[in-house]
């Protein structure tokens, strides 16, 4: 019988760094958006934090799906999280409309990036074994607001703007304090649900991807007013999450 080789294997298929070449084009996507919202191109900016958002959803599942999923991946993959949600992100709205705050616009620009940097120590630690701890099981929920919806969310004012071009401007203030509120909510401890692990029944397909042509319907003729609606029905389903754990229903459904 031939001897079983020891050597690790020091080649890749290309197909098997399709997850990390995502991940490394949703950091480039991020950190242009730095760039154009530098250069007052906030449309593109927004635009190429929404591509970094799909792209982070895609990686994860692609590496599983192609059985290529690795250290490396995960960390680069939480590396770009914080870029593109911890600090791109917030960097576009204040180059958008708080630059003349200053002072208390930087704090709030500082106080989200925090908390996004605080809240992917916390999923790293508790998705991780080490010496004392086994792996945890997979939950059917995030703890906490995750960063790309929070990315999202913190964008929200802009996205309004450009869907509704000639409503007044969220006050400078109000905007402060809406990033504030998104960066606790992502260090919060309230469950938010997992749409990677919903199930659709078979009788309710058909209906699921009438509703998904719809919004895809619609994403492409009104992209900012669906996105802005899509905002706040994510909003509306954290409050009604955040009410089913206090009532201690969350995690009996």
């Amino acid at each position: 019988m031939p001897e079983r080789s020891d050597k690790p294997n020091t080649s890749f298929e290309l197909i098997q760094l399709i997850p990390n070449m995502l991940t490394v084009a949703a950091i480039c996507a991020g950190v242009s958006a730095i760039r154009f919202g530098v250069e007052g191109n906030y449309v593109l900016a927004v635009q190429l934090i929404v591509a970094a958002c799909v792209l982070d959803g895609l990686d994860g599942k692609i590496a599983r799906l192609l059985s290529s999923d690795s250290r490396m991946g995960a960390e680069l993959d939480s590396l770009a999280d914080f870029v593109n949600f911890g600090v791109a992100a917030p960097l576009v709205i204040y180059f958008w409309a708080l630059q003349d705050m200053r002072g208390f616009a930087w704090i709030s620009v500082l106080i989200y990036t925090v908390c996004c940097v605080l809240r992917l120590a916390r999923f790293n630690v508790e998705n991780k074994p080490t010496i004392d701890a086994p792996p945890v099981a997979a939950k059917d929920h995030f703890v906490g607001v995750p960063s790309p919806a929070g990315a999202l969310l913190v964008l929200l004012p802009m996205s309004a703007s450009f869907a509704f071009a000639n409503a007044p401007l969220v006050p400078d203030i109000v905007i402060c304090i809406h990033m504030v509120l998104v960066g606790l909510a992502m260090i919060s401890r309230i469950p938010t649900g997992s749409f990677k692990r919903v199930r659709i029944s078979r009788g309710n397909v058909k209906f699921f991807l009438l509703g998904f042509a719809i919004i895809g319907g619609a994403g492409m003729a009104f992209p900012w007013i669906t996105l802005v609606a899509v905002c706040l029905a994510y909003i509306a389903m954290v409050i009604w999450w955040f009410i089913l754990d206090t009532r201690g229903n969350f995690r009996k459904r």
